[in-house]
């Protein structure tokens, strides 16, 4: 388990951070992309401590920007108004009252502040990719550049805008950093934490640099399983423990496939996480199917494609339908048309997002 030691150093820090005079208005603007995990984080600790390490690519342009006004609020009392795409969302803002209840001990300057927090996102909500990622990284960022404009501090911003997000959502604290991201306590990375994520992008093979995430829409519905939901269920599973041994197995071979730019081995891994993801959910009490009968075509066609072109390319699910597929620059013009000519059909309205890993 981890040892509290960037709770213990922010907390710290924290409770040192003087009184300031703020003026009138400041504001801050922030964006931070989603990820998609290869090794998949399904069942937590509390405090928001994964059972396993996870690693993940961030995208590029599948991102939230946030912007955050802030001014001393005339009763001395905390408040905020939260607005996606210009529309007030009191159902989030909800949300986020509780979010800000739970970080407020890391930074005490909130306290007096009103705050006109405003986000909107590049991506289309439900679209397989992971908005509460990108979301309470945004936010956290934005905190933390509150926090350096302010009081001048010399933190790591990253780091603790890391510890901050993950509080919000468990998978927020790996979209602060480019590229590869780690996240979760493993003797195979020094310096590794259930608290922040580390990229590892030192690590990485070339090859990995110029991949690709082609991100196919089967069905744009809102999920029927909340993330927080869905590792409740881990809690009591029957298969619980034998995945918390297979995930750390996963890694180990995983970090050896991108060092070398092993891409067969890489495409193993990740699809068997993304198998194991969805036998989980099958398996649990109470059970949940969360693939489409079009996603099972598109994997079949997929599986096809690869073993008649030997084309080295892998694909991935998270808590739902939607299919990424992660490919090299090198066939990318060939996996498009395959795309356009044999999977678009099964797409929602022949929708899919083309996005990259970010720079490493």
């Amino acid at each position: 388990m981890n040892d509290f030691l960037f709770h213990n150093k922010y907390l710290e820090e924290g409770q040192k951070i003087s009184k300031v005079d703020f003026p009138d208005t400041m504001e801050v603007e922030c964006k931070s992309p989603s990820n998609i995990a290869l090794i998949k984080y399904w069942g937590k600790y509390e405090n928001q401590f994964p059972r396993n390490p996870s690693v993940s690519f961030t995208l590029t342009k599948s991102f939230t920007s946030t912007r955050i006004l802030y001014k001393p609020s005339q009763d001395k009392k905390f408040s905020l108004e939260y607005f996606f795409n210009n529309n007030r969302n009191k159902d989030f803002e909800e949300k986020l009252i509780k979010y800000f209840d739970n970080i407020q001990q890391y930074f005490p300057f909130l306290k007096s502040l009103q705050l006109r927090i405003e986000s909107y996102n590049t991506f289309p909500h439900s679209a397989g990719i992971a908005s509460s990622a990108s979301a309470f990284s945004a936010l956290a960022l934005c905190l933390c550049t509150m926090e350096k404009q302010i009081f001048k501090n010399n933190n790591d911003l990253s780091q603790k805008a890391s510890f901050i997000a993950r509080i919000g959502s468990g998978s927020a604290c790996r979209s602060v950093y480019n590229g590869v991201v780690l996240w979760g306590k493993t003797l195979s990375i020094t310096g590794s934490s259930n608290e922040v994520a580390k990229d590892i992008n030192k690590l990485v093979h070339p090859v990995f640099k110029t991949y690709y995430d082609t991100i196919l829409i089967i069905d744009p519905s809102p999920k029927k399983l909340s993330s927080s939901d869905g590792h409740k269920l881990m809690y009591n599973h029957a298969y619980a423990d034998a995945r918390y041994k297979q995930a750390n197995e996963n890694l180990k071979i995983l970090l050896g496939a991108l060092s070398a730019g092993n891409e067969l081995e890489f495409a193993q891994i990740i699809e068997n996480e993304a198998m194991s993801l969805h036998g989980l959910l099958l398996s649990s009490s109470p059970g949940y199917i969360l693939l489409h009968p079009n996603t099972l075509i598109i994997i079949e066609k997929l599986q096809n494609f690869r073993m008649d072109t030997k084309f080295q390319f892998a694909f991935t699910l998270d808590a739902g339908p939607n299919i990424h597929i992660l490919y090299s620059s090198k066939i990318r013009e060939k996996v498009i048309d395959f795309i356009e000519s044999e999977l678009k059909q099964y797409c929602k309205n022949g929708s899919w997002i083309d996005d990259k890993i970010s720079t490493l």
